[in-house]
């Protein structure tokens, strides 16, 4: 069977469960947190069968993600709601292989994005923008049109900037369900664009796949760091450097407190199993 055979397939399952684990490498609980082990192909299966029963919420976790978390339980349940939370970062792929997911794997938003467009394209399903500014999401979805030209893009929205997630309004939700788009990339940025999607999800019946900062660089009008600093765990850094003045605060306050709760936790585990 083809892959895009097997996506179909997996549209006429039933809607996962709020909170389901839909890969089939099962999950591990960093911080509180549920991420799931999965590959960018399996998180392409469970978000296209989101996409065809009626709707799902992924979140692309990364160390602000969960840090914003375990600072905020409101948070931690909003995430912990997803149908989907998938691994962005590396210090997140080390954890979980760390706690015996061995074949724990990066799923970048970046990448992903990409990815789930090409799938839509190939499958006629129409996708949607919400989040970034008008030139950002033009150069995004011109550059994503140019790559894969059968890709059709019902639906962008850019609300204006604000440090809170934008409150629900009934017009975009009815302009979202109008467009017919299956599946829209969210990018305001953790934690506004989880809130705003599990604020959404119930009035929408599209998957929704929060993806950060993925507008930005799939458009070009951001860097990325090196491959080299990506697998090593170093993005951070090459983005610190790129935007010192935005990103030192979060960076300062959040990656200390990760590595020292996180090496706690799976110094924790691996007493207990040993006293096992």
């Amino acid at each position: 069977m083809s892959v895009y055979e097997s996506l179909s397939a997996l549209a006429d399952e039933r809607k996962p469960e709020r909170g389901a684990r839909p890969t089939r490498r099962g999950w591990r609980r960093l911080l509180g947190v549920r991420v799931d082990v999965s590959d960018y192909l399996e998180a392409a299966h469970a978000i296209f069968a989101m996409a065809e029963a009626g709707g799902g919420m992924t979140c692309v976790a990364t160390v602000h993600t969960l840090m914003e978390a375990w600072d905020a339980p409101s948070f931690r349940a909003i995430v912990n709601d997803a149908e989907l939370v998938t691994s962005d970062g590396m210090p997140l792929v080390w954890s979980l292989r760390a706690l015996g997911a061995r074949h724990a794997s990066r799923v970048y938003g970046p990448t992903l994005m990409p990815f789930l467009c090409e799938h839509a394209a190939r499958r006629r399903a129409p996708v949607g923008f919400y989040g970034g500014s008008p030139d950002v999401v033009d150069e995004l979805t011109h550059r994503l049109v140019r790559r894969y030209p059968r890709l059709a893009v019902a639906f962008t929205h850019c609300p204006p900037h604000s440090d809170a997630a934008p409150a629900y309004d009934e017009e975009i939700a009815a302009a979202i369900e109008e467009s017919g788009v299956r599946v829209l990339f969210v990018g305001l940025g953790c934690p506004k664009q989880e809130r705003w999607m599990a604020a959404y999800r119930d009035h929408v019946s599209c998957a929704l796949v929060g993806v950060g900062a993925a507008f930005d660089f799939v458009a070009g009008t951001k860097r990325q760091a090196p491959a080299w600093m990506q697998q090593g765990g170093l993005e951070w850094l090459f983005r610190l450097a790129c935007e010192p003045r935005r990103l030192w605060r979060r960076y300062a306050w959040h990656n200390p407190r990760f590595a020292f709760h996180m090496a706690l936790q799976i110094a924790r585990e691996r007493n207990s199993r040993t006293a096992e």
